[in-house]
């Protein structure tokens, strides 16, 4: 059979790089089809439309902290002395055709990207997903999550109006909290003293340059790393350790994946146009002699703000330096704790489990009880400390003491993540036993049958060979060490 011949541009590139080889072996690969893997798929679309709305951003934007004279469209603001970077937003917001709507996009974009990424590591956690072989993968996702993070609030800092002023106020004072090298790490990043000349010009370089470059190169390794790795996958009928079940690349997977991109688009474009986020004309120019009421940060970096206010303050001095503990303990100690646990925990359970097989087939929660409850309590604690960033709201809407609620919260935030691993593990291990009862009895189907003797019983139906394999999949045991005559290797 004669083999398709391909368009002669097609034909010249396949002389040279042999993209047709390629392409036939890497075109046709499987993907397995679950919704949780869609998570993932949101954080990279949500990128993508970032770096395209930032693009239209970036024209019109002016990085600048020289002082001029607003004579814009927004009246209430004509004639005050501003900074050109919050004049620009302004004239963006206002003037340009389709600014605020692209402004908008590009707001809520960054919080989708970085909550979408969030929630695709706790369905990683909770399913083992980060196993051998691919705690590299893993890593590499706590690294796209922090510099997501990072670049999210030089972002909305870069405007220079006041509610992004007093959150890089806070940050300045945190980096010059910093023992013996704080002043100086305040002055490399601001440029000297806060809030000087030169840092909107120095941050609008990290964030349109320098961490959207990491990010992509961390997202292309990512992905790289996955289709190496190949994909993986819940348990079912036909899905063992060592294959993938689901849709090739093209057509199917290619088109549901364009698909769900201009959804994901489309739901974020009417996002900015009617849920209003960041109206900076309402904040005016940042000044350092003031501060919004009730200022709050976008919810990423919420849980440092509320671990910042539950820190009691404490100070010690040294050979003449001051170490402000209220300062260094929540912002400086455990933030590189906490991610360093969280990043560390697949080689810190392959070293208590002693696990060190490859994984391609995920867990369902509950057969896996102390991760699951370790991923509770890590939740709780940062829900806690979340939680504690608005006490100050809380107090007011619901009439209650803001030094209650900060009570409640140092002691929750030390109480609650034991609980929640404690009941957790309690809940997964009882659904275990809920899924061997249905297993080994069927599902209840509240028809009472009598037996010959007189006895009377609920009737059972089975239950279907899907759901069998998802509950047992759990169970299957490591592969045996094999001899050269194909009989277990028997052990010492």
């Amino acid at each position: 059979m004669a083999q398709p011949q391909l368009p002669p541009a097609a034909a010249w590139l396949d002389d040279r790089l042999g993209i047709a080889k390629l392409g036939k072996k890497n075109l046709r690969k499987v993907f397995p089809d679950h919704w949780s893997f869609m998570l993932g798929e949101i954080a990279l679309y949500s990128f993508v439309i970032l770096i395209l709305t930032g693009v239209f951003l970036a024209l019109w934007f002016t990085p600048s902290m020289a002082e001029v004279e607003y004579q814009g469209s927004y009246s209430l603001l004509k004639g005050l002395a501003m900074s050109e970077a919050y004049e620009s937003t302004l004239r963006i917001s206002f003037d340009v055709r389709g600014g605020l709507l692209m402004r908008q996009i590009h707001h809520w974009a960054a919080v989708l990207f970085v909550a979408a990424m969030s929630v695709h590591l706790l369905r990683v956690f909770f399913t083992g997903a980060y196993r051998k072989p691919r705690e590299l993968n893993w890593l590499i996702g706590i690294a796209m999550l922090f510099f997501g993070i990072v670049e999210g609030f030089i972002g909305y800092s870069l405007p220079d109006d006041l509610l992004s002023g007093t959150g890089l106020r806070i940050s300045q004072g945190l980096v010059q909290a910093t023992p013996v090298a704080g002043s100086w790490l305040a002055f490399f990043i601001f440029g000297g003293q806060f809030p000087g000349d030169d840092f909107v010009a120095r941050f609008y370089t990290v964030h349109v340059l320098l961490l959207p470059g990491i990010i992509l190169a961390l997202v292309t390794v990512h992905l790289i790393l996955v289709v190496y790795h190949k994909h993986t996958q819940f348990p079912g009928p036909g899905r063992t350790e060592k294959n993938v079940v689901g849709y090739p690349l093209l057509p199917v997977y290619a088109a549901k994946a364009g698909g769900f991109f201009f959804v994901v688009f489309g739901v974020l474009a009417l996002m900015g146009a009617l849920l209003q986020i960041n109206p900076v004309w309402l904040y005016g120019p940042y000044n350092p002699a003031e501060v919004t009421a009730g200022s709050q940060p976008d919810w990423y970096m919420a849980w440092l703000d509320g671990a910042v206010r539950l820190m009691p303050g404490v100070e010690s001095e040294f050979w003449g330096v001051t170490i402000s503990w209220n300062i260094v303990v929540p912002a400086l100690v455990m933030p590189p704790l906490f991610i360093g646990f969280v990043a560390l925990f697949p080689f810190i359970e392959q070293r208590f489990t002693g696990d060190r097989r490859e994984h391609h087939l995920l867990d369902r929660p509950r057969n896996a009880p102390t991760r699951t409850g370790i991923g509770v309590a890590i939740m709780v604690f940062y829900g806690i400390l979340w939680l504690n960033s608005g006490n100050d709201l809380i107090a007011i809407h619901f009439g209650l003491s803001i030094n209650a609620i900060m009570w409640f919260c140092r002691i929750a935030v030390f109480v609650g993540p034991v609980l929640g691993l404690v009941i957790t593990r309690r809940i997964a291990i009882s659904l275990q036993r809920a899924d061997e009862q249905r297993l080994e009895h069927g599902l209840e189907t509240g028809v009472i049958v009598r037996s010959p003797d007189g006895a009377y019983s609920e009737k059972h139906s089975p239950i279907s060979t899907y759901e069998a394999y998802a509950l047992t999949a759990h169970r299957q045991p490591p592969a045996a060490d094999e001899t050269t005559d194909d009989l277990p290797a028997k052990k010492a």
